[in-house]
């Protein structure tokens, strides 16, 4: 507690002040009384530290220095203070009777500070006082008796305060008083009749209270009264028609105040009535034809009641009118066609009736509107193109009639555009550019309509956009590429739209948390890099075209609560790694052409129902009661055991024959391949037309792909199947060209086994696997077309030049490039349908983009294991060895072939420049670790 907040402070001041005047002096009593007040007061932001009692005698004017202190006003002549003003200053704490000192006070303000308990009598002592304000304050309990004393009152502002009880009586005899606000606290009863008989009053607030009763009449006997608030209570019976005598009142609310019966057209008499507030109550009836009079009126408000006819023709006559608000009755008829000539017009809120016709087409023409809601009435015809001629319109609600034509196109322009529904409706033609670019835009719903056309790519550039909503339209057209780049968009709607072509990528959609796609004609995969909406919740692509395999970073959304893939043509297994997916609460993935086990580790899909499954004859587990066949790689890899040791070392001279004859072709090829390539290559173009197939949306064609070789010879790798190229299309995207090898001769024979590359790169999509963009053939020549790695091979960074400039103090990029090949692995061995064993699995065929990303790549000798097929084929290049047959070749103990296993974990023995990293624990846990364990068989083997 601070000093000046403390007893002692009152009687050290008395001290000081008495030594330094002289012990025989009279204190005055008003600094008696202000110092008593600071020490009752607890005052933590010192707003009153300026009343300091040391200083009142170093003043030489006849003045007292109090006179100058916070809140202190004094009278010129007789220096007695008139006026106490400590509102705001955040104070607590209690009055002290010491306060009736000051005798001649007329203003005590004391509103905006936390004084709490019951209201301090002391005040009543202030008989000269006709100010008196204790607003936002909590003082509480019944209002003591004695506020009759105060005779010269003119303004009493309790409001927001705790006072329960009656009213206080008292107050009816305040001849004087002009303003009385009771309004916020918990008074209960009846309003006194009293209060119609004081002769001045001209503001009474009593909203927001506990009363009860009827409205007494005498109320409109108060001839002088301008505002009369009071509502938010809970009255009996209606409006008394005593109120149309008020000829002063200018502000009328009563409002949510449980009133009933008829809107009494006595209030047509009070012209100069400037606002009407009597929503929120339950008035039936016409709205009386003699509010046409209420000339000066500027807000209309009966907004939920049960009111029914026709809006009166003569309220087109108020050309006051700024608000008007009639929503929630049973008004039917047409909107008067001259409420759109009302020059000053800004909000028009007619929600909820039974409207029929059409708006007034000159509706927004005075350029001030500002709110519209007309919605859910039956009105028809086009939309007016004048709403936003002003542009200040920001709110536009339209939703539910039965509006038909096209959208103005003058709304793509209205910048103070922030919300716009539209939904269910008959609108047709192509939503007009620009919606996208509207920079306060955050809510827009155009379903259930007839739009058709492409949908404007500007959306995916919209800034503020949150919530959009297309659904139930019949566009015919895919989807914009960047439809997800909206930086804030959180919820996409699009079911039934007749969208067709494939989901875009989904790059920058990082704050969308609900994606919504159901009963289309989509089709292709689900983009892999789905991963990127870090805060999806929820995920709906039920009843579309969609094929490939259920991406696995699906299951890595921190939030996923309700995934719906049911209904499509999705192949593969059900990832494992959602048995880690502790969020999710519904996964329906019935009637596609899933395989496999469903995940049965985690707490989620045990306890789904089996319809979830439904329709996937191939999917088997304990949720649909049906086995799934053992593993038969156990006993592929017993059969290798029982193979002699001579017939291991026999193929071990032949593969070296076969490296010797090879490493002597190939020398010899490659010297004669750059001077037979641009003759080679213009006899491929004459070898029939050419054809491109894409695995996703491409921007530039097969001529693009061949004019672009035929001037570049940018080699950038070479392997047993072909020759890979660098190509910059004319769009400026640089691709990775593979040229495969072969002549027509043995095209068949030897290029067979090599696209299978193409049927699988072609639908699989994972951020570890190079992606492949297209396939262009003719009659002798197969160009694949693949993204570009920008940073080469892993076999470049290990053995290269440069190895020492990239690699020697980034431990951190080695083991981002060793964990991004593990999970390429184990995506090919664990989540797609048929199994893939890559087969020639080497550095050099570890691309690394831009950010240092691993991509397996290379998928020529890929080899595709169906459940019941084991592989025994040994297939690859030189100084490798396909996992599956490891153990084989350990039991050799041959020196080469045991770098051949190591060069499984050649990126991790090639890091021994920190031995601290690479150690037996690390390749310990890469060998036990999930996606390993099916890579390589049976570790346990390992020589």
């Amino acid at each position: 507690m601070k000093i000046t907040s403390h007893p002692l402070f009152f009687f050290l001041s008395l001290f000081i002040f008495r030594t330094s005047v002289g012990f025989s002096a009279t204190l005055p009593l008003q600094f008696l009384s202000l110092l008593s007040l600071k020490s009752s007061l607890k005052d933590p932001l010192s707003s009153l530290r300026d009343w300091n009692p040391t200083t009142v005698t170093s003043s030489s004017s006849s003045t007292p220095l109090w006179c100058s202190w916070t809140g202190v006003v004094c009278d010129r002549n007789t220096s007695q203070i008139t006026s106490l003003d400590l509102s705001h200053k955040n104070l607590s704490g209690f009055i002290p009777a010491e306060i009736r000192f000051l005798s001649q006070l007329n203003i005590l303000n004391l509103s905006g500070n936390a004084f709490e308990g019951t209201f301090p009598t002391a005040i009543f002592e202030l008989s000269m006082l006709r100010t008196l304000d204790i607003s936002h304050n909590n003082f509480n309990g019944s209002f003591p008796p004695g506020i009759t004393k105060l005779k010269f009152l003119t303004v009493f502002n309790g409001y927001s305060n705790s006072f329960t009880g009656p009213l206080p009586h008292g107050i009816t005899r305040l001849r004087f008083l002009e303003e009385l606000n009771l309004g916020g606290s918990f008074f209960k009863g009846g309003i006194p009749t009293g209060i119609g008989g004081l002769p001045r009053l001209k503001f009474l607030h009593l909203a927001g209270n506990l009363l009860h009763g009827p409205i007494p009449p005498e109320l409109g006997f108060m001839t002088r009264l301008e505002h009369l608030e009071i509502g938010y209570n809970e009255f009996s019976g209606g409006i008394p028609v005593e109120f149309g005598l008020l000829s002063e009142l200018r502000y009328l609310d009563v409002a949510f105040a449980n009133l009933s019966g008829l809107l009494p057209p006595e209030l047509g008499n009070l012209t100069m009535l400037e606002s009407l507030f009597l929503f929120r109550n339950r008035f039936d009836g016409p709205i009386p034809a003699t509010y046409s009079e209420l000339r000066a009126l500027k807000v209309l408000d009966l907004s939920d009641n049960r009111l029914s006819g026709q809006i009166a023709e003569g309220l087109s006559s108020l050309k006051e009118m700024s608000l008007l608000s009639l929503m929630n009755n049973d008004l039917t008829g047409e909107i008067p066609a001259g409420i759109g000539e009302l020059p000053n017009l800004e909000s028009l809120l007619l929600w909820n009736n039974s409207l029929t016709g059409n708006l007034p087409q000159n509706l927004g023409s005075n350029a001030k509107l500002q709110k519209l809601d007309v919605s859910s009435n039956s009105l028809t015809g086009p939309i007016p193109p004048s709403l936003c001629l002003g542009n200040r319109l920001a709110r536009l609600i339209l939703f539910s009639n039965r509006f038909d034509s096209e959208l103005p196109p003058s709304l793509s322009n209205c910048t103070s555009l922030w919300r716009f529904r539209i939904e269910d409706n008959r609108l047709s033609g192509a939503i007009p550019l620009g919606f996208g670019l509207l920079p306060n835009l955050t809510y827009m719903d155009l379903s259930k309509n007839n739009f058709t056309g492409e949908i404007p790519r500007d959306l995916g550039k919209s800034v503020n956009l949150e919530y959009l909503n297309i659904s139930e339209n019949s566009f015919n057209s895919p989807l914009p590429d960047n439809i997800w780049s909206a930086p804030n968009l959180q919820i996409f709607s699009a079911s039934f739209s007749k969208l067709t072509g494939k989901i875009p990528d989904f790059i920058g959609c990082r704050s969308l948390y609900k994606l919504e796609m159901e009963g289309n004609s989509l089709n292709g995969s689900i983009p892999w890099d789905i991963d990127h909406c870090e805060k999806l919740l929820s995920l709906n692509l039920r009843q579309n075209l969609l094929t490939g395999i259920i991406p696995w970073e699906l299951s890595t959304l921190p939030s996923i609560t309700d995934v719906d893939l049911s209904r499509n043509f999705l192949t593969g297994t059900i990832p494992s790694n959602f048995d880690n997916c502790s969020t999710l609460e519904s996964f329906n993935v019935s009637f596609n052409l899933l395989t496999g086990p469903i995940p049965s580790s985690g707490t989620i899909f045990p306890n789904l129902h089996p319809s979830s499954f439904f329709g996937n004859e191939g999917l088997c587990g304990g949720v649909v009661e049906k086995p799934c066949a053992s593993d038969r790689m156990t006993t592929d890899d017993a059969r290798f055991h029982e193979q002699p040791k001579k017939t291991a070392g026999a193929i071990v001279w032949i593969m070296a024959a076969a490296f010797a004859i090879g490493l002597f072709v190939l020398i010899a090829g490659s010297r004669c391949f750059h001077a037979n390539y641009d003759r080679r290559f213009v006899d491929d173009q004459k070898a029939g037309p050419w054809k491109l197939t894409a695995f996703q949306r491409l921007s530039f064609t097969a001529d693009d792909v061949l004019e672009c070789l035929s001037m570049s010879d940018k080699i950038i790798g070479m392997g047993s199947t072909g020759t890979v190229y660098k190509a910059e299309m004319p769009g400026g995207e640089i691709i990775a060209v593979k040229k495969l090898w072969g002549t027509h001769k043995d095209t068949v024979r030897r290029r067979r086994g090599v696209l299978a590359e193409v049927d699988v790169l072609g639908n699989v999509r994972h951020r570890n696997i190079v992606r492949l963009l297209g396939c262009c053939s003719n009659n002798e020549t197969t160009l694949l077309l693949y993204e570009y790695m920008p940073n080469g091979s892993l076999d470049d960074l290990l053995h290269g030049r440069n190895k020492g400039e990239n690699l020697i103090a980034d431990w951190v990029t080695r083991y981002k490039i060793a964990l991004g090949v593990a999970q390429g692995i184990c995506y090919l061995h664990h989540d797609c349908d048929p199994v893939i064993v890559h087969r020639d699995v080497k550095p050099s065929n570890i691309l690394l983009d831009a950010e240092m990303e691993a991509r397996v790549a290379d998928f020529g000798v890929a080899k595709l294991i169906q459940t019941d097929e084991s592989m025994s084929v040994i297939a690859g290049s030189y100084g490798y060895i396909a996992p599956v047959s490891v153990r084989v070749w350990c039991t050799s103990a041959h020196p080469q072939l045991k770098y051949s296993i190591f060069e499984w974990w050649h990126l991790a023995w090639e890091m021994r420049r920190f031995p601290s990293f690479v150690t037996a624990p690390f390749v310990s846990m890469l060998i036990h670790y999930k996606w390993t364990r099916k890579a390589i068989y049976t570790a346990s083997g390992w020589c």
